[in-house]
């Protein structure tokens, strides 16, 4: 019997719902992406605008497009602007226009005079710094340069280069003046990459409790797998202590040097779990038995729920104190002698443990000597 011509095949159906649900991905994340990135283009539109009429009523250029052209590039559509790299674009920018409006000038514009803009603009901004983006830009504006009518340039040879310079300059102060507040994605960093060293710990834990080889492996691939996170944190954590060390607003620069630390430390942290994790399978005896590693289980334990709450606390910009104590007592927890009894390699596996433990004692807010003083003398 038919269901009638409304009928359709189950794997249609299927098809449809799954080009519904990608559609509706999709939108949510180009609703987010303009969420996050909608006060960044304001500002570096207002910012091109500025530049454009500053160029046009200020230096009296009829039609100062490469002011904006600049304003707009050195900015961009985020607000993760780094003054170095602000400047690196403004200058390329700058170079680029300037060779190009000399050499338009002076023996007009046509294939080979491209070409010569555009090896005298590179070479001259490789000179002037090793910053790719000075080189890039240097060559993509000699190129617009030379391939524009020389008409556009109606205020004589270097108009089009104090247009640029007017546009980099706005772009600079916009950069210095209005500072975004990075804590806000340092900390969701830190959430994350804090996180990840958590699970990793959590993992080894669980490979020596239920000694599980493949439990470890698994533990050794997480590590390894954090590092983009992790390399992102301390870049971010960097770039914005660069911002913060020449802006106005420097009141959140000891927030942010203090992230700097916290996030070379977490990292330091998760090197020595993955040393943990790669040494952990060889206590393992010839004939496959395990030896008693479920004191040394429980200290990892310990310190993988002290550094959940310190993901936490990081995430949020709040207190590391409940960190500190539950890390605190997995330090005086961590000795060797007691751990390891007269079995050689689970000591020295205990012996592990110290040196993860004392990172990220450090990056709670622990004294570097009052954590190594912590753990059980030797």
């Amino acid at each position: 019997m038919s269901d009638g011509p409304e009928a359709r095949p189950a794997g249609e159906v299927a098809g449809a719902a799954l080009r519904t649900l990608v559609r509706q991905v999709r939108l949510r994340q180009g609703f987010g992406r303009v969420r996050s990135g909608f006060w960044p283009v304001v500002q570096a539109s207002l910012a091109a605008g500025a530049a454009y009429a500053i160029a046009h009523y200020g230096l009296g250029h009829d039609q100062p497009f490469f002011a904006a052209v600049a304003a707009w590039v050195c900015l961009g559509y985020t607000f993760d602007r780094d003054p170095r790299r602000v400047a690196e674009v403004a200058v390329g920018v700058a170079v680029g226009v300037g060779i190009g409006d000399v050499v338009v000038h002076l023996i007009g514009s046509g294939w080979w005079q491209l070409t010569v803009v555009l090896l005298v603009s590179a070479l001259l901004a490789r000179f002037i710094d090793r910053g790719p983006l000075l080189v890039t830009q240097a060559g993509v504006q000699a190129i617009v340069v030379v391939g524009l009518p020389a008409a556009t340039a109606s205020a004589g040879p270097l108009s089009r280069w104090t247009d640029a310079l007017v546009g980099g300059l706005v772009a600079l102060a916009v950069t210095l003046l209005t500072p975004d507040d990075p804590r806000r994605r340092l900390r969701v960093l830190a959430g994350e990459a804090t996180t990840e060293l958590a699970e990793t710990l959590e993992s080894v834990a669980r490979g020596l409790h239920d000694q599980d080889v493949d439990e470890l492996a698994s533990a050794l691939v997480r590590g390894r797998a954090s590092e983009p996170v992790l390399a992102d944190w301390i870049q971010s954590a960097r770039r914005s202590a660069e911002v913060a060390r020449v802006s106005v607003n420097r009141a959140r620069r000891d927030d942010i040097l203090r992230l700097v630390d916290q996030a070379v430390l977490v990292d330091r942290a998760m090197r020595s779990v993955r040393l943990l994790a790669r040494r952990a399978p060889t206590v393992v005896a010839a004939d496959g038995t395990w030896p008693e590693v479920g004191p040394t289980a429980e200290v990892v334990e310990r310190c993988a729920a002290g550094v959940r709450l310190l993901a936490g606390a990081l995430a949020d910009g709040t207190s590391t104190e409940g960190a500190r104590e539950v890390l605190s007592d997995a330090a005086r927890r961590a000795d060797p002698h007691a751990l390891g009894g007269d079995h050689l390699r689970v000591a020295s596996l205990a012996l592990l443990v110290r040196s993860p433990l004392v990172d990220v004692l450090e990056a709670a807010g622990t004294d570097a000597r009052d954590a190594r003083a912590m753990l059980p003398e030797l």
